[in-house]
């Protein structure tokens, strides 16, 4: 990801932006951080020009719903996590998303690392840049509210980063 933490990789398709989120098994932190990011681009307008999935790098999962705590979360939360069903990340994504954001470093090298449209998720978070999303799935419930707190403000700083972006310009 570029130093600047207000910086996305430009649309291959100006006027158009997809983003996919990744985890381990896709019903905890992606699936969070794809509801919370979906309200939020639809809250800006823009959900009509950028397209979000989630996947896990792992396929335990595949077809379930998201972990009934994360989804407890976010409906106390005011989002819908009902249409959630679990899917496997595709090596072919980084060619097929402007920007494929994952939740932690095993993450990032399940993906196969860094790259210009490669990063972390919280590259973008105004308080701790860099970081990893913790995974809540063996805490509690306080773990999957700590997430939701991390995921809403990254999401709220990739919305503001997305104008520039979906110009086609970084």
């Amino acid at each position: 990801m570029p130093d600047l933490p207000t910086d996305l990789p430009p649309a291959r398709e100006p006027g158009r932006y997809r983003i996919a989120l990744v985890c381990l098994g896709n019903i905890c932190r992606s699936p969070t951080a794809h509801v919370v990011l979906e309200r939020r681009l639809a809250d800006a307008g823009l959900d009509d020009r950028v397209e979000v999935a989630s996947s896990g790098t792992g396929g335990w999962h595949v077809g379930n719903p998201m972990d009934p705590r994360a989804a407890a979360t976010l409906t106390t939360a005011g989002y819908d996590a009902s249409r959630h069903r679990a899917r496997q990340y595709d090596a072919t994504w980084p060619e097929a998303y402007d920007l494929v954001l994952v939740m932690d470093e095993a993450n990032l090298a399940d993906v196969g690392g860094r790259t210009p449209s490669v990063g972390m998720f919280r590259d973008l978070d105004p308080v701790d840049p860099g970081a990893a999303v913790p995974d809540p799935y063996y805490g509690g419930d306080d773990g999957f509210e700590e997430v939701l707190a991390m995921v809403e403000r990254t999401s709220d700083a990739i919305v503001a980063a997305l104008p520039r972006a979906l110009e086609g310009s970084a």
